[in-house]
């Protein structure tokens, strides 16, 4: 089946709008409810006076910017005929939360984002470099990021299809 594109002009701006509702009973939790599709709740450890009822809004972020690359490295394969059969991501961050204590000379964001993602592919490295500096340079959460000043290290990993 053929796909019909209307032509883009990119002289112009091209706006989407997304929204979202939340709702915080006055303590840690918030649930976040997504028009379309299910809730997700985010709240504190135990140990840092939450509910343990989700993962932190913190974790949420790495979450999404786990979620944002996966989605804008399948589309600039699908551009660029680079075939694989997965990501798998491995994240974590580092903060230092005097910031959020109050320390207005310590950032209350993260300090550093480390990601690793292992591509399932037959493709050689070079193809496999070329998707990812392309999708690095559109993915609105890790620019987000790595626009906050946040030292973001990046390792993607060429695993052979079995």
């Amino acid at each position: 089946m053929n796909k019909v594109v209307d032509e883009v002009d990119f002289n112009k701006p091209i706006i989407r709008n997304k929204s979202l509702s939340a709702s915080n009973p006055g303590n840690m939790t918030t649930s976040i409810e997504f028009p379309g599709f299910s809730s997700i709740t985010l709240d504190e450890p135990l140990k840092h006076g939450g509910g343990g009822q989700g993962p932190s809004p913190l974790q949420g972020v790495l979450g999404s910017l786990c979620g944002c690359e996966a989605v804008t490295f399948n589309r600039t394969a699908q551009e660029k005929n680079f075939s694989y059969n997965g990501l798998k991501f491995e994240a974590d961050y580092t903060i230092d939360i005097r910031g959020r204590m109050g320390l207005r000379t310590v950032v209350p964001h993260f300090k550093t984002v480390r990601v690793q993602v292992h591509v399932s592919t037959d493709e050689d490295e070079e193809r496999l470099r070329e998707v990812v500096e392309e999708t690095e340079a559109r993915c609105p959460v890790f620019n987000l990021i790595k626009d906050a000043g946040v030292e973001v290290e990046s390792v993607w990993i060429r695993s052979i299809q079995n």
